[in-house]
């Protein structure tokens, strides 16, 4: 890790009073503290992360650093290859920060073929642990169980079903799956009879239904499967029931059936529970859902689809829970595979945990359409966040849990009229409309980072930095977290003022007078000047591409990226200085 990487870890630490998802602090004079195997492991299951020794939390991250650093380096590998299973192999080394030895580790993540990491000494189940926040927390048997499937392909959704025959299919749905089936893939079904291609497509095995064709075709799979449904609650208040009136839900639907059954039924509930919102097109303005109905159903389908399906979570449902700020849908299972939070909605990217269902659905239409429930293709996430975008509104978040999978639509348009109001009074010119959207996230409380901004605007991960980079230069966004784990928060001077706080203008800080104390009458490198005023170095690449335009510098060399390029100041003077 570099020194300067360190600096801005530890800065984010005490500025926010606490550990965080990616840092952990343990104080650790003379020894190793028992509780470094857990986070360890937890690291090493989630995300990776940094554990940094010789920091005391309770003091505020001072740096009451490590005795023998040598030693704990030692006893940390050792720790590392002895302790755990599988042995981890993270960077150990020691740093000089405020006249202390502090020892740091970077735990990589480890491969989905490898997890769990655990504690040999505690055993697979009670050892292994994922971190949750600024903690460490204990997996419980069915998280296990789950990473334990996901090093190889499951096939929860091939096993048969006892008791189940063909007479248990819906007679439409088989009908039209066959004739698609027939239709589109001749060569494997043209020629097999209807017992036969259900057993090549295995909704068949042997004689009994496979869970995936009985959940995909069945006329009645809750027959077998009470729990496997979705449910659609939507509450009065944004915390559920309202205590007030007693009432505890607007509406509340069970959706049973085969899976298109389930998702028609869940999409008929949100159309009825959705409200129609009035949004600018043009010249003129436009009648539009709440949410539209293209996120909705893939949110819903993907739910259904991408679900666990293993024995433990069969009692579990699909939720859906509509409240007046926001629509969550929750599944039990979280992602499978390669698939992983920050990469959800990158073209292509796509693992299925049932792969039998996600084949059977390919070729079973929606009710009353030609339209197959999914496409195999990893092109539901990117319809989900082009619906969104395209009807103005912020990209829905996703959470994932090991256990449970969640995405949440914020229910607000993006560029409204408080937001728009309020970027205006900042007054900041050349602004590009994707720099717009991730500052009216912030304004409605949205998490911000390149993932969140580049899931809203549709860029590629350069310029999503460049763009929040330009952002911060300008003083509009405060970095946090570190370089590898940053997230970006508003400036203090531009957070936005409670709804009901007397209008004010805003001004926002000029920094030229400061870059031109800092040059005095000297030549000086932009180097020279971050070091001289604090500031970051593209806060000053900023003010002196302002100070070049208006004549008050110039520089020595015509290439302005060069370090080695120097400025100084031109007989030209400002207004104050006469």
């Amino acid at each position: 890790m570099l020194h300067d990487e360190l600096i801005d870890i530890i800065a984010n630490l005490r500025a926010f009073g606490g550990d965080h998802a990616f840092v952990e602090a343990k104080r650790a004079e003379t020894k190793l503290p028992k509780s470094a195997r857990e986070t360890l492991s937890a690291f090493a299951n989630t995300s990776g992360g940094v554990l940094i020794f010789g920091l005391d939390e309770t003091r505020g991250f001072e740096a009451t650093g490590v005795r023998d650093p040598a030693k704990l380096e030692a006893d940390l590998a050792a720790m590392c290859s002895e302790n755990l299973e599988p042995p981890l192999r993270p960077l150990i080394g020691t740093h000089r920060f405020e006249d202390a030895n502090l020892v740091v580790a970077e735990i990589p993540e480890l491969p989905p073929s490898s997890k769990p990491a655990y504690n040999r000494s505690t055993g697979m189940t009670q050892g292994s642990f994922i971190r949750v926040a600024d903690g460490d927390r204990k997996l419980s048997p069915y998280e296990v169980q789950l990473m334990l499937a996901n090093r190889g392909q499951p096939r929860d959704d091939e096993q048969p079903v006892p008791g189940t025959t063909v007479a248990n299919l819906d007679e439409s749905l088989t009908d039209t799956f066959l004739s698609r089936l027939r239709r589109r893939r001749g060569r494997a079904f043209a020629n097999l009879d209807t017992t036969a291609a259900l057993r090549r497509a295995k909704v068949l095995v042997e004689d009994e239904l496979s869970l995936a064709g009985l959940l995909a075709l069945g006329e009645y799979p809750q027959e077998f499967f009470p729990q496997i449904m979705l449910t659609f609650v939507h509450y009065p208040t944004k915390s559920g029931p309202d205590p007030r009136s007693g009432t505890r839900f607007v509406d509340n639907v069970a959706a049973e059936g085969p899976i298109p059954m389930i998702v028609d039924e869940a999409l008929v509930a949100l159309r009825r529970n959705m409200k129609r919102r009035s949004t600018i097109r043009g010249a003129g303005r436009a009648e539009t859902w709440e949410y539209p109905e293209t996120a909705l159903r893939e949110a819903v389908v993907n739910a259904l689809v991408h679900r666990d399906y293993s024995g433990p979570s069969q009692g579990t449902q699909v939720q859906v829970e509509m409240y007046p700020d926001r629509l969550v849908i929750r599944n039990p299972g979280g992602l499978y595979g390669s698939v992983r939070e920050e990469n959800l909605g990158v073209e292509g990217t796509s693992s299925a945990r049932n792969a039998t269902l996600l084949k059977i659905l390919e070729d079973t239409p929606l009710p009353g359409s030609d339209r197959p429930i999914c496409e195999n293709r990893g092109s539901g996430i990117p319809a989900m966040l082009a619906a969104m975008r395209d009807a103005k509104l912020s990209p829905p978040r996703f959470a994932d849990d090991i256990s449970t999978f969640k995405a949440t639509f914020p229910n607000h348009t993006l560029m409204g009229d408080g937001a728009v109001q309020w970027i205006a009074s900042l007054r900041e010119h050349g602004l590009t409309d994707s720099q717009c959207h991730g500052l009216a996230m912030l304004f409605h409380g949205e998490t911000l980072n390149n993932q969140a901004y580049r899931n809203a605007n549709d860029l590629d991960s350069r310029v999503a930095t460049e763009e929040l980079g330009d952002l911060v230069a300008r003083g509009l966004l405060v970095p946090a977290g570190g370089r590898r784990y940053a997230h970006y928060t508003l400036a203090d001077d531009i957070v936005p003022a409670p709804p009901d706080a007397p209008a004010q203008e805003r001004r926002r800080a000029d920094r030229r007078e400061e870059i031109l104390l800092a040059l005095g009458e000297q030549e000086a490198t932009r180097a020279d000047l971050v070091a001289a005023t604090g500031f970051p170095d593209r806060t000053v690449s900023r003010w002196l591409s302002v100070l070049l335009r208006q004549g008050l510098i110039e520089a020595t060399e015509k290439n302005l990226r060069s370090p080695n390029t120097r400025y100084r100041r031109t007989p030209q003077r400002t207004l104050d200085e006469g």
